[in-house]
């Protein structure tokens, strides 16, 4: 069914509450926890059987500055250092003051979930992810998306929170400015409608909606879809309708380094720590250091579409931190080798190219590429994974104001409809290397947190 706005409310709606929360993915989950403390009637309405969405196919790392977790690991850090971080990133393309509601906010989520709702935060200590200055990435033990989403709903499930799956939002009901409620389809393809005095938006964006994703962002359109098959953008197409605010609908998060056929995130740390990506001709072609979102369009350039991130035991030792890259490892998507040339052969690269290729990385030095290598150089026992390049999630969406209410074109509020995560606007600039680590998740739980403590 087509996402759609209609000014005529049905003459009874079957449902009534206070605050509804459109996807019960890290955004909406915030939300609710949020929305509860001031003891609103809410309800949360999820299109999947089980809480999921965008989050539990990462890993669930959140980046915040000057959290209380930081200060005891001795790291020194602050909203403004985080937010020109993001925009130096973003070449300056995002709104500051977004920019700042986000990093201003951050520390004070973290600080809740960890002492409210008791999930077990802790940082990313032992690599540094691009274009960070510091380690302020905040992730539960077993950094998976899945672990934290299944934290939220725990916390959720303790504040006896009404979470409805199996509904699909299919329809908006308005009033000028205000919104008076929602048709929901089942998985019978029942219809019920729902009024609510506030309405929250966290379906996410719209990467599963091809369409859409052609339209505005064509050059990422052939790659892997990696998120969520429900992103069908139905915050964007009822946005259209509804006259709201749009910005930075070419803006998205790549990922050029998931396990090839299998399906699997690698983890970019195979990277920072001192690896490489070769093409099936066992050569570079590009400067890894700039991020894993501009990786995307890289590996996809290269013939077939795929590349090889080549790395070694130690790395691989720091990468096992990341429940993907265990699976990865399991799942015998990870090859090793004693000598390059078995490597090549277990990878299916010509042995002398490969070989001449890692003897080129310079130690303590810059390459033809333009990217700096420290002082430890790849060892035995050696890695590799054939990998390609993917979407991971769109990062334009929905204008949205200090309270995280949706702007009209004209920058005017609507009276009582939020948005936040991939619903929103986010901070990613207007394309790929805009896209700074942990972005997607930061909108999610900062708007989610502002959403549901000012509707």
């Amino acid at each position: 069914m087509t996402p759609n706005v209609e000014n005529a409310p049905p003459e009874r709606f079957d449902l009534r509450t206070g605050t509804l929360i459109i996807g019960a993915g890290a955004c909406g989950l915030v939300a609710a926890l949020s929305a509860s403390e001031s003891g609103q009637n809410l309800l949360v309405i999820e299109a999947d059987p089980v809480p999921s969405g965008s989050t539990a196919l990462s890993a669930g790392l959140i980046p915040a500055a000057g959290t209380k977790i930081q200060q005891a690991a001795g790291i020194t850090d602050d909203a403004a250092r985080f937010a020109r971080d993001i925009q130096t990133k973003a070449y300056n393309e995002n709104e500051q003051a977004l920019v700042e509601l986000l990093t201003n906010n951050a520390a004070e989520v973290i600080d809740w979930l960890c002492e409210r709702h008791a999930l077990p935060f802790s940082i990313v200590t032992d690599f540094d992810y691009p274009g960070h200055s510091r380690r302020r990435m905040h992730g539960l033990p077993s950094r998976s998306g899945g672990e934290l989403i299944d934290a939220l709903r725990s916390a959720c499930e303790r504040e006896d929170l009404d979470i409805i799956c199996n509904r699909r939002a299919i329809t908006l009901y308005r009033d000028q400015d205000q919104i008076l409620g929602v048709a929901v389809a089942g998985p019978d393809a029942n219809v019920e409608t729902i009024a609510c005095d506030r309405l929250i938006l966290a379906c996410n964006g719209f990467g599963g909606n091809r369409a859409l994703v052609a339209e505005h962002m064509p050059q990422i359109e052939r790659a892997l879809w990696f998120g969520h098959s429900g992103n069908r953008g139905e915050a964007v197409l009822w946005g259209e309708a509804l006259g709201a605010g749009l910005r930075n609908l070419s803006a998205y998060q790549g990922h050029g380094n998931v396990a090839h056929p299998h399906g699997i995130l690698i983890t970019w740390a195979v990277i920072t720590e001192g690896g490489v990506q070769v093409n099936r001709n066992g050569h570079r072609f590009w400067n890894e250091s700039q991020g894993y979102s501009e990786a995307a369009r890289a590996v996809l350039a290269q013939p077939d579409g795929e590349a090889f991130a080549i790395f070694d035991g130690r790395i691989a030792t720091i990468a096992g931190q990341f429940e993907d890259f265990r699976r990865a490892e399991t799942s015998g998507a990870i090859k090793s080798s004693e000598t390059i040339e078995e490597l090549a052969k277990a990878l299916a690269l010509p042995p002398a190219a490969l070989e001449q290729t890692i003897r080129e990385i310079p130690v303590n030095g810059t390459d033809q590429f333009g990217r700096f290598f420290n002082k430890t150089p790849l060892t035995p026992p050696y890695k590799g994974v054939r990998v390609t390049g993917a979407l991971f999630h769109t990062q334009g969406g929905l204008r949205v104001d200090s309270s995280a209410r949706v702007l009209k074109a004209d920058g005017t509020a609507f009276t009582n409809l939020y948005a936040g995560g991939g619903a929103a606007t986010g901070i990613s600039g207007r394309g790929d290397s805009g896209y700074l680590s942990g972005n997607g998740l930061l909108s999610a739980v900062v708007l989610g947190r502002i959403a549901g403590r000012n509707t």
